[in-house]
C-alpha cells in the first residue's frame, strides 16, 4: 500500500519549467517568444489537452532564465539546481524541464550529480523543431510536423509515474540523464543513451522518509552559497587528441597548469589511447601535483575507455582517471559538480574514485 507521503506526491501537480530553446521559438526567422507570450499559450494548450486526456495537472515554476542553451554557463546550471532544490524543499517531487538541445545532456547530467541521494524525479526534454507552427501567423497552433508536443507529453507521463532520478526524454525514449549524448544535429532522433547507468543513478532513493529528506536538504542548502562562490573559478577543459606531434597536446596541457585546480577531459582515440612522450608523461604528473583532475574519455560515441592497449594504459601511471563508459557531457557534469561541491583536490579525486568503485560493485551484483 502506498505511503501517505507517496499519495500526497502523486496528487500534487507536476512542476513544469520552461528555459527556452527551439521548443519556444516562432516566426520568420525563428526566434524565441518572450515568456509572457509563450507560457500563457503553452498553458492554454496543456489545459485543453489535459481536459481531453485526464493527464496529471501541471503547475509552473517561475523561471527568469530564458536563453539559448548554447550560452549556458556553470552559474546557469546552479540557477536550475537552486530552482529545483527550493521547490523540492517545499514538498514538490516531480518536475519537467524544457531546455534547448545544445547543452540538454550537460544540464541533465549535472542535475543527476547534484540530486544524487534524493528521491526527486526530474525529466529533461526539448525539441528539434518549435512547438508552434510559424506558417500560421494569425494564431498560435501546434505544428503537426514538430516533435515538441510528443516530447512534452511523453515527459509529463514519465514524470507522472514519479520514479526517482533525473532522466532525459526525447523522441519516444528515455534514459538516465548521465548516459545521454546528442548524436545528430537536426534529426528528431537526436539523442541516445542506455539504461545501465552507473553512479549516480544507483544512488537515488525510491522513497525517503520526511526525516531523511530533511537531512538531505539541510546538507544541500548549507552549501548553496559556497557552491555559487566556487563557480567563479570552476573550469572544465577538453583536450582533443589528433594525429599531431605530441608537443601540440603537451603545450595545450601545460597552458592549463598555471590556473587554479580544474577539470580536464582528455579525449583519446578509440578506447582511450593517447600518444606517449616523456614530456607529456611529465606534464600529466605535474598536473596531478598541482591539483588538476585529468579524465580520459573516448572520441567514440559508444564503448568508453579501457586499459587494454598499452597505447592508452600508460597514462594511468601518471594519475589520469579513466572515464569508463561515461559520456563527455556526464564527465563534464561530474567534474563541475566535484569542483563546486568539494573544497580540495584530494577530496574530489577520492569522491570520483569511490563513485567508480560503488558503480562497479553494483554492476557485478546485477
Amino acid at each position: 500500500m502506498p505511503s501517505s507521503a507517496m499519495i500526497k506526491t502523486l496528487s500534487t501537480p507536476i512542476q513544469l519549467i520552461y528555459a527556452g530553446g527551439t521548443f519556444g521559438s516562432y516566426g520568420r526567422p525563428l526566434a524565441p517568444l518572450s515568456t509572457d507570450v509563450f507560457l500563457p499559450t503553452l498553458q492554454k494548450l496543456l489545459a485543453e489537452h489535459n481536459a481531453a486526456t485526464h493527464l496529471t495537472p501541471v503547475s509552473w515554476l517561475n523561471n527568469d532564465l530564458i536563453k539559448d542553451s548554447s550560452q549556458l554557463t556553470p552559474h546557469d546550471f546552479i540557477h536550475f539546481y537552486r530552482l529545483l532544490l527550493s521547490a523540492y524543499a517545499q514538498g514538490h517531487k516531480r518536475f519537467v524541464l524544457i531546455t534547448g538541445t545544445d547543452t540538454l545532456s550537460y544540464l541533465g547530467a549535472f542535475l543527476a550529480e547534484a540530486f544524487a541521494g534524493s528521491d526527486v524525479c526530474v525529466v529533461v526534454t526539448g525539441s528539434m523543431r518549435p512547438l508552434l507552427d510559424s506558417e500560421v501567423l494569425d494564431a498560435y497552433t501546434i505544428d503537426a510536423h514538430s516533435d515538441a508536443w510528443d516530447n512534452l507529453t511523453d515527459s509529463l507521463k514519465l514524470a507522472a509515474a514519479g520514479e526517482s532520478g533525473v532522466k532525459i526524454s526525447f523522441s519516444g525514449e528515455s534514459w538516465p540523464a548521465q548516459t545521454v549524448q546528442k548524436i545528430h544535429s537536426h534529426d528528431f532522433m537526436a539523442f541516445t543513451g542506455h539504461s545501465r547507468a552507473a553512479y549516480p543513478a544507483n544512488s537515488y532513493i525510491k522513497s525517503l522518509s520526511d526525516t531523511c529528506r530533511q537531512h538531505w536538504l539541510d546538507d544541500q542548502q548549507a552549501l548553496v552559497s559556497t557552491i555559487e562562490a566556487r563557480a567563479e573559478q570552476a573550469r572544465v577543459h577538453a583536450l582533443y587528441c589528433l594525429p599531431n606531434d605530441t608537443d601540440v597536446l603537451n603545450n595545450q596541457l601545460r597552458a592549463l597548469l598555471s590556473q587554479p585546480p580544474c577539470g580536464i577531459i582528455l579525449l583519446g582515440f578509440g578506447s582511450g589511447n593517447v600518444p606517449y612522450s616523456p614530456t607529456l608523461a611529465e606534464t600529466l604528473q605535474l598536473a596531478y601535483e598541482k591539483g588538476h583532475m585529468v579524465i580520459c574519455a573516448s572520441q567514440c560515441p559508444f564503448g568508453g575507455v579501457s586499459d587494454t592497449y598499452a597505447a592508452g594504459s600508460w597514462q594511468y601511471d601518471y594519475h589520469v582517471i579513466a572515464g569508463g563508459r561515461l559520456t563527455i557531457p556526464a564527465i563534464y557534469a561530474r567534474l563541475l559538480w566535484l569542483l563546486l561541491r568539494y573544497d580540495t583536490p584530494a577530496r574530489r579525486r577520492q569522491r570520483w574514485l569511490n563513485n567508480v568503485n560503488q558503480a562497479s560493485t553494483t554492476i557485478k551484483k546485477r
